[in-house]
């Protein structure tokens, strides 16, 4: 058996419907449990997009929070480093520069601010030469 439970959300003038197994609960409850679950839902979005943890590397409950809080880390410390700077690309971009300069000797600012023009007119742009002429 299934309990359908109607909650009324005054602040945003929203009805929402949720189904559930639990029959002791008040519908208050429920309402505020599946809140918890959206934002959690939404907080695993949000470090799918934006965080690029392709795999966890632990199984363990410390492991897992040890490798979000890393990866947490890192991506404020880019969004510090971007304002301090006064960088114009995208947080993404920056992560993917500072990812494929990691052991080089760039100095930080240098790698985020250079960019390289592409002449994307030239037909043989892509082709190799073997003797300059």
């Amino acid at each position: 058996m299934l309990r359908r439970v109607s909650y009324y959300d005054s602040e945003i003038e929203k009805r929402f419907v949720f189904i559930t197994n639990h029959f002791t609960l008040s519908a208050l409850t429920i309402a505020q449990l599946y809140k918890a679950r959206w934002r959690v839902e939404l907080f695993f979005k949000w470090i799918k997009q934006n965080l690029r943890i392709k795999a966890f590397y632990g199984n363990s409950t410390n492991a897992v929070k040890t490798q979000i809080w890393i990866a947490i880390s890192v991506y404020v410390l880019a969004a510090i480093l971007r304002k301090q700077l006064g960088i114009e690309r995208s947080l993404t971009e920056i992560l993917q520069v500072l990812s494929v300069t990691l052991f080089e000797k760039t100095p930080v600012f240098e790698a985020l601010t250079a960019t390289q023009m592409t002449d994307f007119s030239d037909p043989d742009r892509n082709q190799l030469k073997l003797f300059d002429l």
